[in-house]
């Protein structure tokens, strides 16, 4: 079974969100990052370690260390459902490819359209295309 679907079916099974998954060479490290409405707290984090360590050795994943948390301020925006959800939040994007020579925006996201991101920039309303984001955060308000 594809280990990142495995972690997806425990944790939305357990009520969260999977927010990000990272596993470092030779799948060592496994990162978790989960969510959900009301924030995250250590006792969640504690949870799922403890629900996905159970997992784990029931379908004999081989791995170091297993680390689980929540997003952070800064959170990755991965989904086209994340950019829906988000919009009117300001968001850094970075593109595989550039439109004109600009791989890097930052702007107001302002939802989906037509498989794009609509972002507003301080040039403008941007559409960029989701198959071509390559990494997007929230830029977090203080």
């Amino acid at each position: 079974m594809n280990l990142e679907a495995l972690v997806e079916q425990v944790v939305s099974g357990l009520g969260f969100e999977l927010v990000d998954f990272e596993l470092s060479p030779r799948a060592r490290l496994l990162r978790v990052f989960i969510d959900i409405e009301r924030g995250i707290t250590v006792d969640d984090c504690a949870t799922v370690s403890n629900q996905l360590t159970r997992v784990f050795e029931v379908e004999n994943v081989d791995y170091d260390r297993l680390e689980v948390s929540s997003p952070g301020l800064d959170r990755p925006v991965k989904k086209l459902a994340d950019f829906e959800r988000f919009t009117g939040q300001e968001a850094q994007v970075r593109l595989t490819l550039p439109i004109g020579n600009q791989r890097n925006f930052v702007g107001v996201l302002g939802g989906v359209k037509d498989g794009a991101v609509l972002l507003r920039t301080e040039k403008g309303e941007v559409a960029l295309p989701f198959d071509d984001i390559e990494k997007a955060r929230l830029v977090p308000k203080f």
